[in-house]
């Protein structure tokens, strides 16, 4: 059966009547349809746009299908209905198509250098085989990459890149010969600089970013997903590693200190940021409200956060929104987000795919 919803279509900002006609969206009317909401502020569905479906929380992988099913179902009862996956030890594609489930996009796992990420969780390889090891994971993914662009090197006592710039630029040739797009974790100064430079689609927190680099970035077209949430924790990851590592200690919480200020300019200087919790290992599921709140107090206002974690993310991610011919998932709010944010951690009404979720 068609169903029929009525309310403030955001972005539009107008009272719109839209159908929902099997999974896709109609403004034509389709008699018979039934009324599932008749009030309130409709939304294409959200986006996280970083988290792993593959990794427990607590920082194993998943041994099976149902929990990579169970992971997504946290997500998507809180309205988020469209996931990218930014690096899984365990492959799920069953999970692609499935009814029920938020689209998906897939990165393979993690490529990280040896010893430099966390166990078992990526491919480590030396600099001679990364862009090798890069197609293959393409071949893993549906259309991105994920590169582990820096982290702690015991040996310095400090975060630093992964592999050097020339390698680096190989591997993110390599994803895009093979036609996916690389997304970079990194925190470090150097890291980060060294991947925007090398062409990379995504940088995935960021925290070293210097606004010299914001602008590069802008100018690039390269994305930012700052998992906010999950830089919150570097106090607590300062606190286990300052007996061995006071130096490494010291960074990661001046890093922390800095990034509001840091996705306020990428903001302010027109770099295109996206909704991403990095659920999976040490950040619980279903979170997605909480970095939108996040990204707000940051200084993003109420409407551009909206639309990094919904239109303008699902059309990042290639999932049409709330558009003749577009996907029908919807989240319905009681209240207008765009003058209280928090209404985003309570929807009224969620539909994905066609059908009502609740």
């Amino acid at each position: 059966m068609a169903l029929h919803v009525r309310g403030v279509l955001l972005p539009d900002d107008e009272v719109r009547d839209l159908w929902l006609v099997g999974d896709r969206v109609t403004f034509e009317p389709v008699a018979g349809a039934e009324t599932i909401s008749d009030s309130g502020f409709v939304l294409p569905g959200l986006v996280d746009a970083h988290c792993h479906l593959g990794i427990q929380y607590g920082g194993r992988p998943i041994e099976h299908v149902d929990q990579a099913r169970e992971l997504a179902t946290v997500d998507r009862d809180t309205g988020v209905l469209a996931i990218r996956d930014a690096g899984s030890p365990y492959p799920y594609p069953e999970l692609d198509d499935e009814p029920g489930m938020p689209r998906l996009a897939r990165a393979g796992r993690h490529v990280a250098a040896p010893k430099r990420y966390l166990r078992d969780i990526g491919v480590e390889v030396d600099g001679a085989d990364v862009a090798a090891t890069v197609t293959e994971q393409a071949r893993a993914g549906t259309g991105w990459v994920k590169l582990v662009g820096d982290w702690i090197d015991r040996s310095v006592g400090d975060l630093a890149p992964s592999w050097d710039p020339e390698t680096m630029a190989a591997a993110v040739a390599a994803a895009h010969a093979a036609g996916a797009r690389a997304a970079v974790h990194t925190f470090s100064e150097e890291g980060v600089a060294q991947m925007v430079r090398a062409g990379v689609d995504s940088v995935e927190h960021g925290t070293g970013l210097s606004f010299d680099l914001i602008d590069e970035m802008a100018r690039r077209g390269t994305a930012l997903v700052p998992t906010m949430i999950n830089i919150r924790t570097f106090g607590k990851i300062a606190d286990q590693a300052r007996s061995k590592f006071a130096g490494y200690a010291d960074h990661m919480v001046a890093l922390r200190d800095r990034f509001p200020s840091v996705v306020r300019a990428a903001h302010e200087a027109g770099v295109p940021i996206y909704v991403g919790t990095d659920a999976g290992g040490g950040i619980r599921h279903g979170q997605a409200a909480e970095e939108m709140l996040l990204l707000h107090e940051a200084g993003i206002p109420a409407l551009d956060v909206l639309a990094a974690a919904s239109w303008r993310a699902r059309a990042w991610l290639g999932f049409p929104g709330l558009v003749e011919g577009g996907r029908a998932d919807l989240v319905v709010y009681p209240e207008d987000p765009r003058r209280d944010l928090t209404v985003v951690r309570a929807p009224r009404r969620i539909v994905l795919r066609g059908q009502v979720i609740r």
